[in-house]
């Protein structure tokens, strides 16, 4: 199997078109063609990791936070990042990181938050304003089906838990073919009228061309007429944080309890206790203070995060519980989400889990 093979399944999962723009994800150093030995995941990827990659013979390493996220104006090994870069070079190992964009997939980072904390009914907290488009075509009655199920198979008429979405309109098309032409229907130099459907979807616009490509392949006309339309609707299934609810709503203390529990943080910082119980959970892996105004809007008894700072806390104003349990803490349990994908096509692969900490931040 190729490196290439297993990226393909991880930007089917998280395309890299989501990522946000100062991020730097996706393969960082290597070739695509190279046959995979082993593979090793990771949150962050040190000199201290390739070197378990050598030892365990993992020539292909997968992480969470880009090793290479600033500019790069020399590798000459004169900190960490550059003796990773080399010591990977000389070893032929490749790495890929895959950061922002796994953070707003439905399934990603922040939903393995809620999945250990065992909440219910979760949708994303923030969602994602100007990804979807719209596709207008316009197709002969006879392969409206074809052409419709083609779209469906690409990607296109999902809506929240719904998919095969579409709006269909019969109408009546008019052309007149040239004499460089060879219409399906019709006849050279004369207008023709045929029935056809105006057939409407919606789509991530990072599946426009797979999408275009289907209609191409199945649509039986020699020029196809479609429109696109960008949209200004949220994409419910895609953005940052989540939401959802305890089974049974429990005390402050309790959850923190839970939460020291579930992630194994030495520490947990939180804003002053309101005394009231916690059902409404808004959850969001890395930094995620950012979300904080969003939780308390979306009425959330607490917001759990990492990261947060000291002027942060004051924006609970008495009307949540900010509790931050670390951003190591927090984003853990990413690599399990890894690991289910590589296996979900490869079940025989050989695959590690790094070993190395890697938290930068310990407690005293």
């Amino acid at each position: 199997m190729k490196i290439k093979d297993i990226i393909n399944s991880f930007e089917e999962f998280a395309p890299l078109s989501l990522q946000e723009e100062y991020d730097n994800s996706g393969l960082q150093v290597g070739n695509l063609e190279k046959e995979i030995s082993g593979i090793l995941i990771s949150l962050d990827v040190t000199s201290e990791v390739v070197q378990e990659a050598i030892d365990h013979n993992c020539n292909f390493i997968i992480a969470h936070h880009p090793l290479i996220f600033n500019k790069l104006r020399k590798i000459t090994g004169s900190d960490d990042i550059e003796k990773s870069i080399i010591l990977a070079i000389k070893n032929d190992i490749s790495i890929y990181c895959t950061h922002t964009n796994f953070d707003k997939v439905n399934q990603g980072v922040s939903y393995k938050i809620c999945e250990k904390i065992g909440l219910k009914n979760l949708k994303i907290l923030s969602p994602e304003k100007n990804i979807l488009e719209k596709i207008a075509v316009f197709v002969p009655t006879s392969h409206a089906d074809i052409v419709r199920n083609s779209m469906f198979e690409a990607g296109a008429g999902q809506i929240g838990n719904y998919d095969n979405c579409s709006y269909n309109l019969q109408g009546e098309g008019s052309f007149r073919a040239s004499n460089n032409s060879n219409p399906f229907v019709g006849k050279i130099g004369e207008t023709h009228f045929e029935k056809e459907v105006r057939i409407e979807t919606i789509y991530p616009k990072y599946l426009r061309n797979k999408i275009l490509q289907a209609i191409f392949k199945t649509h039986p006309y020699e020029e196809v007429a479609y429109d696109i339309y960008k949209l200004e609707n949220p994409h419910n299934n895609i953005g940052l944080g989540m939401i959802g609810e305890l089974e049974q709503e429990i005390a402050e203390i309790d959850f923190l309890k839970l939460l020291k529990e579930k992630f194994n943080s030495t520490i947990i910082k939180h804003s002053e206790f309101l005394n009231k119980k916690i059902k409404k959970v808004a959850v969001c892996g890395g930094s995620g203070a950012f979300l904080i105004n969003t939780a308390k809007s979306s009425k959330a008894d607490v917001f759990v995060s990492g990261d947060i700072k000291f002027h942060d806390y004051f924006l609970a104003e008495k009307q949540i519980l900010i509790a931050d349990i670390g951003h190591f803490e927090s984003e853990q349990f990413t690599k399990e989400i890894f690991y289910d994908i590589i296996m979900k096509k490869n079940p025989n692969f050989a695959v590690r889990f790094s070993e190395k900490n890697i938290n930068p931040i310990k407690t005293f």
